[in-house]
């Protein structure tokens, strides 16, 4: 029986997040969840990930896996607050040791976050093979949007994160620490291997032209029709093409507290002594 997949959009930030399930067995995994970030308030809510957790129970599913696609830099991840409330394992890639060398360096906190992976319950290397219930599932690493940057292939079904967008809005930024462009380039290509009738589950859409927010589309769609990097678009080219375009790019709104946070796999900094977590913010850095 093939998975059962389940897409929740988060508007705020433009996220797509999903419950793969099986239906049989009655398992599932939630890829990339999101916790409500209010910015300018400095508030954190759960309406979302809540969203997600009462459908599992709806469908009386039992958790297996908190699965990231990679340490996002534009929502928060909900993964602790999910963990709490149904169990699971969290997991991301093994790059998430440089995400956070860089980062926890960046931010001056490298005493409060080890460059070990130790906050995931589980790192996966490329290649590695986990199961859903009886559904399995395939890990392959595909780095340059992030070092850590994973594509979860279950049956049919691939779930690229960042690295790809829906055809017209083309493909990840490399400008973060870590990002490579032509790094990236090559990810693609291994995404560009599987069978063209695989089905390609993306992580943000944001709906260019004022179409209806879309979260699916093909290998074949991709290879034809990605504004970035189609059939007969050479290394070389994409690099030029998305460094240039890098550089015309605004600072995502979310980077500094939400790297910040799921660099801890989604938990908040230990509060200090007045009962209170605080985020920093580097000053002239970016």
């Amino acid at each position: 029986m093939p998975a059962t997949i389940t897409a929740f959009f988060h508007k705020p930030t433009s996220t797509f997040s999903y419950v793969v399930a099986d239906a049989a067995k009655q398992r599932a995994a939630i890829i990339d969840p999101v916790l409500d970030y209010d910015a300018a308030a400095g508030r954190t809510g759960t309406a979302s990930s809540d969203a997600i957790i009462a459908h599992l129970r709806e469908s009386k599913l039992a958790l297996d896996w908190i699965l990231e696609t990679h340490a996002h830099a534009d929502h928060v991840s909900a993964a602790q607050h999910i963990k709490k409330t149904l169990g699971g394992r969290t997991a991301i890639g093994e790059g998430i040791r440089q995400v956070q060398t860089t980062f926890a360096k960046l931010f001056n906190i490298s005493s409060q976050v080890p460059s070990d992976g130790s906050q995931f319950d589980h790192l996966f290397k490329d290649g590695a093979i986990f199961r859903i219930g009886s559904l399995e599932a395939r890990v392959m690493a595909t780095p340059g949007h992030t070092s850590d940057s994973l594509t979860y292939v279950i049956g049919d079904a691939a779930f690229v994160g960042d690295t790809l967008f829906m055809p017209d809005s083309g493909t990840a930024r490399c400008d973060f620490p870590g990002g490579d462009a032509g790094q990236l380039y090559d990810s693609i290509q291994k995404i560009f291997a599987l069978p063209g009738s695989t089905r390609l589950y993306i992580c943000h859409d944001y709906a260019p032209g004022g179409r209806e927010y879309l979260h699916q589309t093909t290998v074949a769609e991709q290879k034809r029709a990605n504004i970035h990097l189609h059939d007969g678009v050479s290394r070389d080219e994409y690099i030029k093409l998305r460094t240039t375009r890098d550089h015309t790019l605004n600072v995502p709104a979310l980077l500094l507290p939400a790297v910040q946070i799921n660099i801890r796999a989604g938990r908040l900094p230990e509060p200090e002594a007045n009962g209170t977590a605080y985020l920093k913010i580097p000053v002239n850095r970016f």
